[in-house]
């Protein structure tokens, strides 16, 4: 089992390339075959393929094959360790607005 930053590490690597990000917006509606994938981006069958090993390695994307065709689908766990770094940083975030609005305050007088 992989540790919890390891898992941060790969899902904020894997949505770091604005492809992939769009690829995995685009799953977020609905599976999809990877040769629809390819003709929605405009990019390679190969180059799609690469992505989506990131995204599924990564465990924000699951696949199933049937016949010849391999779907792809957002996997909702998958993104739990993200989810869970935002909440330990939220608590953090009032603490600091409040800080921010007494500065502003200030600047104001």
């Amino acid at each position: 089992m992989q540790s919890a930053a390891a898992a941060e590490t790969k899902i904020f690597q894997a949505l770091a390339d604005p492809s992939r990000r769009a690829i995995f917006e685009s799953l977020t509606r609905g599976e999809a075959a990877v040769k629809d994938l390819t003709a929605r981006f405009g990019i390679s069958q190969p180059a799609v393929s690469q992505h989506l090993a990131t995204l599924k390695d990564a465990g924000l994307v699951n696949n199933r094959r049937e016949g010849r065709c391999v779907y792809y689908r957002v996997e909702p766990q998958g993104m739990k360790p993200l989810i869970d770094w935002i909440a330990h940083y939220r608590t953090f975030w009032p603490e600091r607005i409040e800080r921010l609005d007494k500065l502003l305050e200030k600047m104001d007088e």
